[in-house]
Formats: structure tokens, C-alpha cells, sequence
């Protein structure tokens, strides 16, 4: 067992980003004590398994690989559950929690994201967000025995979301503002390839408009789009993208901007506090995926244990789950000059993003042309040096 007279190591958040770091931490350091504080029950699990549990029915309780309890074996840690933050104390190094305090030497924040929510008109409460195991509940009991399910949004998750629910057997719409499928991370031809692989299976798509009004009558949903349609449903799903969570580390003065805005060691601007997951903004890079957790974790779990180590990112291409027509993204970078080259065929698209010198800056790739995403990540540049 670890010492208990050093302040602890605090963790807040026990999704991918809290655990990763607290069993990465503990291959280099089995002596400080350390907590983790998470709202929910603690289960360890892969959030991007919620987005096609559906297909394989799968309950709730079937995602986890491990309870509190086991994580706080495993990592010889104490991990608070169902358990909130109310405030920082820098200057104590202290939380304020339920009514007591805790003090930490070092505070890691894994707040993780929430579902943006959309502005509507009429029942603005319908619309389903899913992001973690208690949302996945409140869904499956939303639409057992239902059938007809409208998605707002067409990106990475709405589209993952879509081939599931249609997979399990459901009625699926999907409303989209861009005028294709994955509009923020592909170009068209590659949207287009995972959207018509989708509606040749029955998914109904709706682009270039927007929920506006969603009006309830009896059991069934009206969904109000903006070009004057209305569509019917028996449940909603908004898949239209996260914002990190920062209201905690704004109010104890730290510095944020769209996240916690943090240096190259995960620094926040107290450089006792750290932060990584989805709350968190490195340079101009809000990343809401696994590998930039992935490292960030290794990277901060270094730092933490008395090695300060710098973040560095690869190329870390995305898995699109849409088993209906896969696809790996890899965009360029924010502000990148260079256009797409795009090769259609029966076999998938292949589209690269290439600079005026014939560099490759980013690429997608769909259907069968997946099997290229090792060789062409290799010839991308680095995300962050």
C-alpha cells in the first residue's frame, strides 16, 4: 500500500483521460496516495462504445471492464463516487466538496465534455444527448419499443449512432445543417460515400437544414426543421458536438479559452493543477479522441511521478465506426493551405490534402481503402511537435 503522509495526487474524473493517467502514474509511482473524484458511479469503460452498444445489445452494465471498487484495488487509490466539486482553492490547494475540504499536492483536471445543446423552440428538453453510461440508460429506456428515431447532426457520432440504430432495427433520420455527411472532417465525395452506404440500408438523411421547434404530440415527437418540414419521431438523439467543461477551472481563476488552456506539460496556469481529456486546450488543439488521451496521459502521468515530459502528438487518424461503409479521418490542421484530391471508386474514397509543394497534410479514406491509414499516417506532420 501507498504512503498516506504525502498530499495526494487528486484526480478529478474517471472517464478514458482520469484512469489512464491514474494506471500510467501508478507504473512509476506506487508510493503517493491518490484519489479520484468522479460524479458518477466509476466504472471504467471506452465511451466510443456507447455508439454502436445498440446493434449488439448491449445493456449499460455490459460496457465496463471494471467497477469502482475494482479501479480503486487495481490502483491502489481512493475513489470518491457520485461525488461533486464545488470549488477550487488554489491558494490552500484545497477542494471544496460535499461540504468538507481535501487537500491535494497536485490536482488533475479529466472533467471530460458535455453535449452542446441547441437553442430550440417549443420542447427544448426532447432531444437525447449520449455521452456517458447513465445517458446510454436514459436512451435505451427512451426508445424500447419505440421505432422511428430522428438524429440531430451528421458528424463522427451522428453517423456512427445512425448505422447503429439502424443495425439494432430502428427507423433512423438524420438532420444535418452541412450538405453532407462528416462535413467539419471530410470533403463531400467522402461524406456522400458513407451517407449512401447508410441509405441504401433505409437511414433517411435531411442536409443543409435544422431542427428549429420540436412540439410534442401524444407520444410522438414533431421535429420542426428550418426549410419548413416536419418529421416525425418517437425519440430524438442530438449528436451535434461537445463543449469542454470549464466552469470549474474558471472559477478558481485558472486561464480558459474554448478549454482548460494548458502548456506543453499539461500546465494549467496554476502549476500545481494540470488538465487533459476533452476539457482541455493545448495551443490552438481542442482533440476530443482517444489517442490524444492517450498520450497526454503517458506524457502527464511522467511529469507527475518527477519527470517533466513534454507533450508531443503524431498523426493519430480517427475510426469512423459506420460499419455500413468505415472511414478514417485525418484532417489538416486548423488554417492549413492546400486543397483535396479526391479518387471515387467502387472500392471507397480515397482523398488527400495536399500543400502547394505536393505535401500530404491530411487524408480521408472510406470503405475498402481504409487498409492505406498506416502508410499515409505516416507521411502526415506531426499534430504538435
Amino acid at each position: 500500500m501507498s504512503n498516506g503522509s504525502a498530499a495526494p495526487i487528486v484526480i478529478i474524473g474517471t472517464g478514458l483521460a482520469g484512469y489512464t493517467t491514474a494506471r500510467e502514474l501508478r507504473k512509476l509511482d506506487t508510493e503517493t496516495p491518490l484519489v479520484l473524484i468522479t460524479a458518477d458511479d466509476g466504472y471504467f469503460y471506452s465511451k466510443p462504445m456507447i455508439s454502436n452498444a445498440l446493434a449488439r445489445d448491449q445493456q449499460p452494465l455490459d460496457l465496463p471492464n471494471g467497477d469502482a471498487a475494482k479501479m480503486a484495488t487495481d490502483l491502489d487509490a481512493r475513489i470518491r463516487t457520485r461525488t461533486r466539486v464545488d470549488a477550487i482553492d488554489t491558494q490552500a490547494k484545497q477542494l471544496h466538496l460535499n461540504g468538507e475540504t481535501l487537500a491535494y499536492g497536485q490536482l488533475v483536471l479529466a472533467l471530460g465534455a458535455d453535449p452542446v445543446r441547441l437553442d430550440l423552440a417549443g420542447d427544448a428538453d426532447a432531444p437525447i444527448s449520449v455521452n456517458d453510461l447513465d445517458d446510454y440508460a436514459r436512451f435505451r429506456d427512451a426508445i424500447s419499443n419505440r421505432r422511428h428515431i430522428v438524429v440531430l447532426g451528421a458528424g463522427l457520432i451522428g453517423c456512427e449512432f445512425a448505422n447503429d440504430l439502424m443495425s439494432a432495427g430502428y427507423e433512423v433520420e438524420v438532420v444535418e445543417l452541412f450538405e453532407h455527411a462528416l462535413g467539419r472532417l471530410a470533403p463531400r465525395e467522402a461524406g456522400e460515400a458513407v451517407s449512401e452506404a447508410l441509405a441504401e440500408r433505409g437511414v433517411r438523411w435531411h442536409f443543409g437544414t435544422a431542427c428549429e421547434r420540436i412540439e410534442r404530440d401524444g407520444d410522438i415527437l414533431l421535429v420542426g426543421l428550418a426549410d419548413g418540414r416536419t418529421l416525425r419521431a418517437d425519440a430524438v438523439l442530438s449528436a451535434v458536438g461537445l463543449r469542454p467543461r470549464t466552469a470549474l477551472a474558471k472559477a478558481a481563476g485558472l486561464e480558459t479559452d474554448r478549454g482548460i488552456v494548458v502548456d506543453r506539460w499539461l500546465r494549467t496556469s496554476d502549476p500545481s493543477i494540470y488538465a487533459l481529456g476533452d476539457c482541455k486546450q493545448i495551443t490552438d488543439l481542442v482533440l476530443p479522441f482517444i489517442m490524444p488521451i492517450m498520450h497526454a496521459a503517458r506524457a502527464l502521468a511522467k511529469t507527475l511521478s518527477g519527470e517533466p515530459t513534454q507533450l508531443h502528438y503524431p498523426a493519430m487518424p480517427v475510426v469512423v465506426k459506420t460499419p455500413a461503409h468505415p472511414a478514417v479521418v485525418s484532417p489538416p490542421a486548423p488554417g492549413s493551405a492546400g486543397e483535396w484530391q479526391v479518387e471515387r471508386g467502387p472500392d471507397g474514397v480515397r482523398a488527400l490534402y495536399v500543400d502547394s509543394t505536393g505535401a500530404t497534410l491530411g487524408f480521408v479514406l472510406t470503405g475498402k481503402r481504409i487498409v492505406e491509414k498506416a502508410a499515409l499516417a505516416k507521411e502526415l506532420p506531426a499534430v504538435l511537435e
